[in-house]
């Protein structure tokens, strides 16, 4: 009999629950894949991962790794549906999180008003206590005022009580010192202190993103608590892994008590599930574009490289500030136009698609779920780029008279027939996509040219040819599997973890550079090994943040692991010259500091290796379903020929205007395309130029 490893991905979304299954004979290397999509079930979205599994007919009990991303953290946060929480902070502190920053996005409203903080101010408290941004300490730290603090909290139903103190990056004793007694005084109540989060400097970004941990932990924990039942009670023996914002997976243990992390963990898998396909098919400068049945997500990938930041923002818009979180996450940007995105035409009769989206219920019109307002999807149907025959895979039957109903008041306000006013629909999503994908690469200084699109999720392939061409890039890769390709990518990442520390140190000052690394590093081991990983599977990588001396911002310069000597530091400062003007386009001989580290440890847990397809010996022919006219929305009306994706594989190739059905997405390809099919099963589409 032969020896199989078993791996499974889920991914929780706003609109479908998405899995992966891949299964390896590891005597031949042959690989089985299945894929399946159900509803995502809020708020109890772990009956969503459970019907998938379910789907997919997935015996949990043989499962060797288990994977598993989520949205519940940024919908707890989005939908304001956390925990009551509490901050505790430095005498004179109170006020941090109500005075933010001095950034005003609506410049030129003077009536504007900076979002409301999640604490009230009742609820946030002072302890006595000062420690110095050298982690000096000035005064120590008075528990004596706790008790009465926490009966206030208790007394106002407070669930979470986030602790920040002054300079606790430098630090953490006195925060250390208040956490153990508010857990000793009130055990029941969740904590969440700063130095178990970041170890960064910048005030307000630190509280927020402290109270924001806390807002969430309790929802988090419940929520991976009953993922982890579940699973048990389905036989389930292995580790469970989160899918984290870094591209990394994580334990359910260090998750539970930071969950904060995996605030954006289905955007993170995806873009590093891109990354890992680039490297595959020899593309290392990949676009990347995620479009959901909510939102579409984007970045840059450039050498392989995907960017991880701590500079990250909720609900920052051209209204708003948003609120800061300063954990590692991808280098994204999100836009709320996906295949459930309404369109409407304002009072002034402008069409707008998104950013409200008919989710998961009652879903577009199409779906003949009680869905009145006239969506992306519905659009896409009306033109025949998606076949009303074949909807969801031929799993739904495509409700067009209530698509019909849903687009006529639409088209009436425009003045319109309903055919022009879809077109109108799909261009005004593919703009929307298109200023997305100039943000991280034309706003960047990179060239869109230079890079291959790479496009997935429900909706990527449908878009991803038009947004190519009106970019310029050579060409659009569909990965196999798009549907579920965040899932995928949880199935490519390895155990990560980042580790930011704040420490001024001079550019000739090698050995303390070298301490702060060799600290960073042992703190590090000493957590994986926690955790069960040895110490010669884990694997570091540090970056040093430096700056012009009194510059306020700094870049990231990578460094090779091990002792930090004069050479080393010398080769630095030249590499942060270089790093410096290629993001600023000038540098300066001005002295250079060192503000911080960044050390990210990794270590593999069962990573996927992705095999070759066989080929069969199948004809092109064969996979063809038949003939269809199509709407491009942008190049008109064309005779296409429909294709099985099922019924392709490698070597195949054909030119446009093309569908290429798939269970779980249509590929678009237009008028001169030229699409082939890679030994992996990714369709390469070769843009026009």
């Amino acid at each position: 009999m032969a020896e199989t490893t078993l791996r499974v991905a889920t991914d929780v979304g706003g609109t479908f629950t998405d899995l992966v299954y891949f299964e390896t004979d590891r005597t031949t290397g042959r690989q089985t894949i299945r894929t399946a999509k159900s509803d995502t079930t809020p708020p109890n979205f772990e009956v969503g991962v459970l019907n998938v599994l379910a789907k997919g007919e997935v015996d949990i009990r043989a499962v060797d790794f288990f994977a598993h991303g989520t949205t519940v953290v940024i919908n707890a946060l989005t939908e304001r549906k956390g925990a009551k929480t509490a901050l505790i902070t430095t005498e004179g502190f109170r006020d941090v999180l109500e005075i933010a920053r001095g950034n005003r996005p609506d410049f030129f409203n003077l009536m504007y008003e900076k979002p409301a903080p999640f604490v009230a101010r009742h609820l946030r408290r002072e302890v006595p206590g000062r420690i110095s941004y050298r982690g000096e300490e000035k005064a120590p730290v008075d528990l004596s005022v706790l008790p009465a603090i926490l009966d206030d909290f208790r007394a106002e139903g407070v669930q979470a009580v986030a602790v920040c103190l002054l300079h606790a990056y430098a630090n953490p004793a006195h925060e250390v010192a208040v956490a153990a007694e508010v857990k000793r005084l009130w055990p029941e109540v969740s904590v969440v202190a700063s130095h178990q989060i970041t170890r960064e400097w910048r005030e307000y970004e630190r509280s927020n993103t402290t109270v924001l941990s806390a807002y969430v932990q309790p929802v988090a924990e419940r929520y991976l608590t009953r993922i982890e039942e579940g699973l048990n009670a389905e036989g389930y023996k292995g580790r469970l892994y989160i899918m984290q914002s870094n591209c990394g997976v994580d334990s359910l243990r260090s998750t539970k008590a930071i969950p904060i992390t995996m605030v954006e963990s289905g955007p993170a898998s995806g873009f590093w599930g891109a990354a890992e396909l680039g490297r595959i098919i020899g593309e290392p400068n990949v676009l990347a574009l995620d479009i959901g049945g909510t939102t579409a997500k984007c970045s840059l990938i450039e050498d392989g490289h995907v960017n991880i930041k701590t500079d990250y923002w909720i609900e920052r818009s051209r209204k708003s500030s948003g609120y800061p979180i300063m954990v590692p996450v991808v280098d994204l940007v999100e836009i709320g136009n996906g295949g459930g995105s309404i369109a409407r035409v304002d009072e002034f009769g402008k069409l707008h698609v998104g950013p409200q989206s008919a989710g998961a219920s009652p879903g577009p019109a199409a779906y003949g779920r009680g869905g009145t307002q006239p969506t992306t999807t519905d659009a896409n149907l009306v033109l025949g780029r998606i076949n009303r025959d074949y909807f969801c895979g031929g799993e739904v039957i495509a409700d067009m008279a209530a698509v019909e109903n849903a687009l006529a008041p639409l088209a009436e306000k425009l003045g319109v027939g309903l055919v022009e006013a879809a077109r109108g629909i799909v261009r005004i999503a593919n703009s929307n996509m298109v200023n997305a994908l100039k943000l991280v690469s034309l706003n960047r200084g990179h060239d869109p040219r230079d890079f291959t699109l790479v496009v997935f999720g429900g909706g990527g392939a449908m878009h991803g040819v038009a947004l190519g061409q009106e970019l310029g890039v050579k060409k659009v890769v569909v990965p196999r599997g798009a549907p579920v390709f965040s899932a995928w990518g949880m199935m490519m990442s390895d155990l990560r973890r980042d580790y930011f520390v704040t420490k001024l140190i001079a550019e000739t000052d090698a050995a303390s550079l070298d301490a702060l690394v060799g600290e960073a590093t042992a703190h590090a081991a000493a957590q994986f090994g926690a955790e069960g990983v040895a110490a010669d599977q884990v694997r570091f990588k540090p970056l040093v943040k430096c700056r012009y001396q009194n510059q306020e911002h700094s870049v990231e310069v990578p460094i090779e692991p091990g002792p930090v000597d004069a050479a080393k530091m010398a080769a630095m400062v030249s590499a942060f010259h270089e790093i410096y003007e290629r993001e600023y386009t000038y540098r300066l001989t001005a002295p250079i500091e060192i503000v911080g580290l960044h050390l990210i440890a990794s270590a593999e847990v069962g990573k996927l290796e992705i095999v070759a397809l066989p080929k069969t010996g199948a004809r092109l022919e064969d996979a063809i379903k038949g003939r269809r006219s199509v709407d491009y929305a942008t190049e008109g009306v064309h005779e296409a020929t429909i294709y099985n994706a099922e019924g392709l594989e490698p070597g195949m190739s054909f030119a446009g205007p093309a569908i290429i059905e798939d269970p779980g997405t249509t590929i678009v390809v237009h008028p001169g395309n030229r699409v082939s099919i890679d030994d992996f099963g990714n369709t390469h589409i070769e843009i026009k130029g």
